[in-house]
């Protein structure tokens, strides 16, 4: 659609009295059809309660020997940032002291102050920067905090509300990429520039280090810690989504040294740094040294690198890993004599091991279950000790410590409460065919007593970009509220996703888009086809991305679906880079301002393609959005559901006023939002 044509520009400015009043009259709409609906209050409260339980599992964060975890509940609506000894957590009788109550700063400074991060200095931990944002949005004001004299510092570091990135470098200095003024963002409006900050000085007195061209995408800078054996200061230049340069910087004299670039393939990201090893994950085939000597890594691998932490000269590669068809390499975590990866095999989780015997890395046997989704807790510095959680679609989250050469099974510190029963439902994985004779991996869950006759109320779920996995997490809530009483849940494991590799994503990447679309349907079909539901009992779920994901496979395949949910979504592809956070997705989708991507951009674009009610019918739609999303603008999912209407369609919309795009908001907020999802799923499909 041409910009000049869209007769629903307006809902693009958020503060505009037009946009607000029809924000206001389609929530009330909403709240009509939904909230108040008589199973709306019980299913909320039910959902509440639970993630409310004493029973939940407390995660933490770990330095030194104390835990530190975020909790909120019905007192704390925000949130309280607190503490124990890791000792008391062992043991079971756990005394939190609060550090930082988030409802108590947001009343005293009157901001609606949401936490979005805290980082620790690791050489001294009591000091944290606090990422604080308005609403839960992705811009935040850092500011410097003392847990242990619980206030915030006085003349500490403090940093404009932006989308700026601080990281410790010592106790008394930071490395800062700042982004609140415009000649120091990227067209993306990411920092564009690295600056050293020392303790006292002033903002014109600090170390500019480096300054990129606004054409890059954006820039941040770290310090690793080798343990007790050596720092190593790193620059990444991301030119754009996947594309990524790295440069050192002397750790002795970052302020006087010019940054010095290390010869890495543009696709390969630095994930750790281990005995002088630089542990890098490959996202592309690299061809590494000499001709008489040169290494063929394949993508996907896992590779050590030597480089030297004064000269930043590049030496030895050693391969770690490399994945066959069914693999992908999730995670890198590096110990005070190991490294652990994360490794997806057919979309469960495992862990390889190793370690250094003082000239390369030895992979050494673990313990650690592999059949659900492994996610790593903290990693406490100075040690071989991993904190991780493990679930799947119905085992609860279980939280374990497992130590690195150990020969025997974890040691479970805490069990999440089961939400539901178990024992009445199976798991399944089935495969697609799609359309260019692919097989795509799905997973069903459903009770066992399921009747194959077409008529179960279905659940599709998907997300297919950004190579982000989507994994068999514990249904919880899920479970309790749908699987309990016979409805089916699906999970599409899509190309685009990170599933299988780089050539999982790179499938469906750019103009290769449709093949997610293709395969979404392919698993919407193989549904129908195998008798689990039929196309008036089939709803699909999607956000961000997957919001893109459900919305294209509604307008293309709408005969399919009776219901969608399409949650802070990307629709508008033909402007998808002037609203919010969007050009920074271009390595993803494209350039709509580039004519060949603008081409294959409005044929799939769902904004662009929506048809009359007398042309063409669609299934019932929810669409969602958040007032404080700076990441997706909530102008993708307004004016879609502004034109559906205002074409004869059938669309409920909603738009929350906290919690940003991923969420953060209070614990009532989000239970009564998936209460509406589900309960709109109800009406629709049973």
């Amino acid at each position: 659609m041409n910009p000049a044509l869209d007769p629903y520009l307006f809902l693009e400015d958020s503060h505009s009295e037009q946009a607000q009043h029809w924000l206001a009259a389609q929530n009330a709409k909403t709240s009509a059809q939904l909230d108040d609906d008589p199973r709306f209050a019980t299913m909320a409260a039910s959902i509440l309660a639970n993630m409310q339980d004493q029973g939940q599992i407390p995660y933490f964060s770990m330095h030194g020997n104390v835990c530190f975890n975020f909790h909120q509940d019905a007192q704390h609506i925000r949130g309280i940032y607190r503490s124990c000894h890791i000792d008391q957590y062992t043991a079971g009788n756990t005394q939190w002291q609060t550090l930082l109550d988030l409802d108590a700063l947001a009343q005293q400074e009157q901001v609606d102050w949401f936490l979005n991060g805290v980082d620790h200095c690791t050489l001294a931990p009591h000091r944290c920067l606090l990422s604080l944002s308005i609403g839960g949005g992705d811009a935040c004001v850092i500011r410097e905090y003392d847990l242990a004299a619980q206030s915030f510092v006085a003349d500490g570091f403090a940093f404009p509300y932006s989308k700026t990135q601080v990281s410790w470098r010592d106790p008394d200095s930071v490395f800062v990429c700042p982004a609140w003024d415009e000649d120091q963002v990227t067209h993306t409006g990411y920092s564009r520039e690295v600056v050293l900050l020392r303790r006292g000085q002033s903002w014109a007195e600090a170390a500019s280090m480096l300054v990129l061209p606004e054409t890059v995408f954006k820039v941040s800078a770290w310090r690793f810690l080798d343990g007790d054996r050596s720092v190593l200061d790193m620059v990444q230049v991301s030119q754009d989504f996947y594309r990524k340069s790295y440069f050192h910087l002397n750790a002795d004299q970052a302020e006087l040294a010019e940054p010095q670039y290390l010869a890495l393939p543009s696709r390969a990201s630095i994930e750790a740094y281990s005995h002088g090893d630089l542990i890098i994950h490959l996202h592309a085939d690299w061809r590494y040294g000499e001709q008489d000597h040169e290494q063929v890594f394949p993508a996907g691998s896992a590779i050590a690198l030597a480089c030297d932490p004064v000269s930043a000269a590049l030496g030895r590669a050693e391969l770690l890993f490399a994945p066959n068809a069914t693999q992908s390499l999730q995670m890198i975590e590096a110990t005070l004599n190991g490294v652990l990866l994360i490794i997806l095999d057919n979309v469960t989780s495992r862990i390889i091991s190793f370690i250094h015997d003082g000239n390369t890395w030895q992979n050494i046997p673990n313990a650690i279950a592999s059949d659900g989704v492994i996610e790593i807790v903290a990693q406490p510095w100075r040690s071989d000790v991993l904190y991780f959680n493990f679930s799947n679609f119905l085992s609860p989250a279980r939280l374990q410590r497992y130590e690195l050469g150990a020969q025997t099974t974890p040691m479970t510190l805490r069990q999440q409460p089961d939400a539901f029963n178990a024992d009445e439902l199976t798991v399944a994985q089935y495969r697609a065919i799609s359309t260019d004779g692919t097989a795509i991996p799905y997973f069903v869950v459903h009770r066992k007593d399921l009747r194959f006759d077409g008529r179960n109320p279905t659940l599709l779920y998907g997300y297919g970009g950004f190579a982000v996995p989507i994994l068999p997490y514990y249904l919880d809530n899920l479970g309790s509220q749908w699987l309990s009483a016979g409805g089916v849940y699906v999970l599409a494991n899509i190309r685009g996703g990170g599933e299988f590799g780089p050539a999982w994503h790179e499938a469906a990447r750019g103009a290769k888009r449709q093949t997610s679309f293709a395969d979404f349907i392919a698993v919407a079909k193989d549904l129908i086809a195998r008798q689990i539901t039929s196309a008036a009992h089939l709803g699909i779920e999607g956000g961000s991305n997957g919001g893109l994901l459900v919305a294209s496979c509604m307008v293309q395949a709408p005969e399919l679906f009776a219901a969608v949910v399409c949650e802070v979504p990307i629709l508008d592809m033909l402007r998808f880079d002037q609203l919010g956070a969007g050009s920074s997705w271009i390595a993803e989708y494209g350039n709509p301002q580039v004519e060949k991507d603008a081409a294959y951009l409005g044929v799939y674009s769902p904004y662009a393609n929506i048809k009359k009610h007398s042309e063409q019918h669609y299934p019932r739609v929810l669409i969602t959005t958040n007032l404080n999303d700076d990441r997706v603008h909530p102008a993708h999912g307004r004016k879609m559901a502004a034109k559906l209407q205002d074409l004869g369609h059938e669309v409920l919309f909603y738009e929350a006023e906290q919690g940003g795009h991923t969420g953060q908001q209070g614990q009532r907020q989000t239970a009564h939002d998936l209460a509406r999802v589900l309960l709109f799923l109800r009406q629709t499909l049973q």
